[in-house]
């Protein structure tokens, strides 16, 4: 036995038709993740963050023993002219931040850092280890 299945063209035409495909609720937006990639070898630690529209000026780095601090800002600037109004707004202004622990200390005094193209490329050398010391007793 078959069925036979009769379809109405114009009932799939406007079935999705009246869907929204976008939300556009009011709703506040999340913070956006800070996108970080961390590469070790026998020296250093190699680090890259996306920093997408964020000036240099507003990128703060920390290091205090093996943990790093990464914090930046991007502020809103207001260019609304005359008889100009705003529709909508999906960009984030504030600030995002992002810390992690390394496997050994840094050397701070030989660390870099250089920002090109919304990456920030940190050259974060180790510390070298001290050598446990043996006293010797009078």
């Amino acid at each position: 036995m078959s069925n036979l299945i009769r379809r109405d063209p114009f009932d799939d035409l406007l079935r999705g038709f009246f869907v929204r495909p976008v939300d556009f609720g009011g709703g506040v937006s999340e913070a956006p993740h800070m996108r970080v990639d961390v590469k070790e070898d026998n020296d250093a630690y190699q680090v890259h963050a996306e920093l997408p529209g964020i000036r240099k000026e507003d990128i703060h780095v920390h290091i205090d023993g093996p943990v790093v601090s990464i914090s930046a800002e991007r502020k809103q600037e207001k260019d609304v002219k005359e008889g100009e109004r705003v529709l909508r707004t999906e960009r984030y202004f504030g600030k995002v931040s992002r810390s992690f622990q390394l496997g050994q200390e840094i050397d701070e005094a030989r660390s870099s850092a250089r920002f090109n193209d919304g990456v920030l490329e940190l050259s974060l050398p180790k510390k070298a280890h001290e050598q446990a010391k043996r006293l010797t007793i009078d």
